[in-house]
């Protein structure tokens, strides 16, 4: 099977190439210049018609959407690597449940807190009431994560799969943007050990470098 990533360094698809490094599969990867507008140009757009990264492209059929490209992966390659529950287990479930949670629920209150205060976005958007009402929010959706690890150290059990690494990577993000997990023990524990392992050491230290 041949796969082609699109990528950016510091960008949505750096979770995308850490799932690749921890799953061990071969691609290629192929850099984006988003400041240079290499997403807005028409080979690109003929692949992703959102203009962003990441895409994956398997066997000539492009994919977009980070947590669909994950979950994807795990389907094809993480539960021969013990990586990913097999189909139709209880495991699956919760691993489909908490990943798209991750890009969803918990995603959607990052870009909210992003809008509101953010020196990148645009200031007539700021609103700190916003900001306040999302951090709320925040503590409200980690501690729902943080009972989750309270009963095992990872969010499908005892044993690190690629469903900690895709929520890890968003919840890592957000600490970026001024989430603090300082008050959620079992969330901070996890997210440490998650930012130990060597894919993810790997992958930023290359995207930093970029």
């Amino acid at each position: 099977m041949s796969l082609t990533l699109y990528a950016a360094p510091m960008s949505s698809a750096t979770p995308v190439v850490c799932a690749l490094a921890e799953l061990d599969v071969p691609h290629e990867l192929v850099m984006l210049d988003l400041a240079a507008g290499d997403q807005k140009k028409p080979e690109y757009l003929a692949l992703n018609p959102n203009g962003v990264v990441p895409t994956l492209v398997v066997d000539g059929t492009p994919m977009f959407e980070a947590v669909a490209i994950m979950q994807w992966l795990g389907d094809r390659y993480g539960v021969e690597r013990g990586l990913w529950p097999a189909t139709d287990t209880p495991e699956r479930l919760t691993a489909l449940s908490w990943t798209t949670w991750a890009y969803v629920t918990y995603g959607t209150m990052i870009n909210i807190l992003n809008h509101a205060q953010s020196p990148h976005a645009d200031p007539a958007l700021h609103h700190p009431p916003l900001a306040a009402h999302a951090q709320g929010e925040f503590g409200k959706l980690l501690s729902r994560l943080d009972a989750r690890l309270a009963e095992h150290p990872n969010l499908l059990g005892d044993a690190y799969s690629l469903a900690d690494m895709i929520v890890a990577s968003v919840v890592a993000y957000s600490t970026y943007c001024g989430v603090s997990v300082d008050a959620h023990p079992h969330v901070k524990a996890w997210l440490q050990r998650f930012q130990q392992r060597p894919a993810y050491v790997k992958t930023w230290s290359a995207a930093s470098a970029a």
